[in-house]
């Protein structure tokens, strides 16, 4: 256990640096052929304060506005509306001007009158796409796959709190079961949520997400001074509970891309697959350093040892005055 203390502190020291890189929420473009040659369009950009960001889609050839364009404003996001004609959208470079420049991503859907449907998520990578003529379901499920990966992998305050979990477990029967019950647990909340059977205000549930890695902390201290508690006897008891509470998190990650009720059941699916690949990836990385660090007998500092306990409970400390903080303002 003190070798998985230390390769825990370096997997947490990995992943921190990348935790700003997705702080922004997606863009989306939403294009709905109402009819030939007339698509309605939804155009929804993050704003960073009271400014919207400086993203426009662009086409390669003839799209010209049909109507003016309406603008409104929600939490987060200004939401853009109007109506395009375009008699060979097909065939066409989409590029997303600024997204270049940008640390976000935009994801693009467009339905044709003919029921084909075509899906991309552009970067600042690749701001770019050609729009095909058709697109098989598996490309589609290969976008939200990879949105699910990167949201879990880039979701620091997710990552945390299995971190802690691992901090807890002592065998690995244990570890499997725990495991297993957070990913049952989200998944559920995950499903109840984006199918809109239930809901979770942003604010309160970003600050009981930091309340969950905030209850670790002590936990771990506890384990580590000999005593013992609910948490420490059965870990997947707490990983369930908890785990409802994150699966509203992937939910709400999944609906602010303005996720269309037409690939619903297959972005739900996808996304929470590629969420447990990113997971399963994560725990297995750590096993794997853990093990590879046995066979090369380190001796570890003790403050090594306590180094991520008391990160993980720090960190959930900060988060939950912060965003507690945040919801009354």
């Amino acid at each position: 256990m003190k070798l998985r203390h230390a390769v825990i502190l370096l997997g947490l020291l990995a992943v921190s640096p990348a935790t700003h890189a997705h702080e922004l929420r997606p863009a989306y473009l939403e294009m709905r052929e109402v009819k030939t040659g007339e698509f309605s369009v939804l155009w929804k950009t993050p704003m960073l304060g009271d400014m919207r960001l400086s993203l426009e889609p662009e086409f390669s050839g003839e799209a010209k506005p049909a109507t003016p364009v309406s603008t409104r404003t929600t939490p987060g996001a200004a939401v853009q509306t109007w109506t395009l004609r375009a008699l060979a959208l097909r065939g066409q470079t989409l590029l997303i001007r600024g997204l270049d420049s940008t640390m976000t991503d935009a994801l693009v859907r467009c339905e044709f009158a003919d029921g084909t449907t075509w899906s991309q998520r552009l970067s600042p990578a690749q701001p770019s796409a050609l729009i095909p003529a058709r697109q098989t379901a598996w490309a589609v499920a290969g976008v939200y796959v990879q949105l699910g990966i990167e949201h879990i992998l880039f979701g620091i305050d997710h990552l945390l709190f299995v971190l802690g979990l691992l901090l807890l477990v002592q065998a690995r029967w244990m570890l499997l079961k725990t495991i297993t019950a957070f990913t049952v647990a989200h998944s559920l909340t995950l499903a109840i949520a984006t199918l809109g059977y239930a809901s979770a205000p942003g604010a309160p549930l970003n600050a009981a997400i930091a309340l969950s890695i905030l209850f670790l902390g002590p936990e771990i201290v506890r384990m580590w001074r000999g005593e013992t508690s609910l948490t420490i006897r059965k870990p997947w008891l707490v990983a369930f509970c908890f785990g409802l509470l994150h699966g509203f998190g992937f939910a709400s990650a999944l609906s602010n891309t303005g996720l269309p009720r037409a690939d619903l059941p297959l972005a739900l699916l996808t996304f929470n697959v590629g969420v447990e690949i990113g997971q399963v990836a994560f725990v297995g990385l750590v096993v794997l350093l853990e093990r590879s660090f046995r066979q090369l007998e380190f001796c570890w500092p003790v403050w090594v040892l306590r180094a991520p306990g008391y990160a993980i409970g720090s960190l959930g400390a900060f988060w939950t005055i912060q965003r507690t903080v945040m919801m009354f303002r």
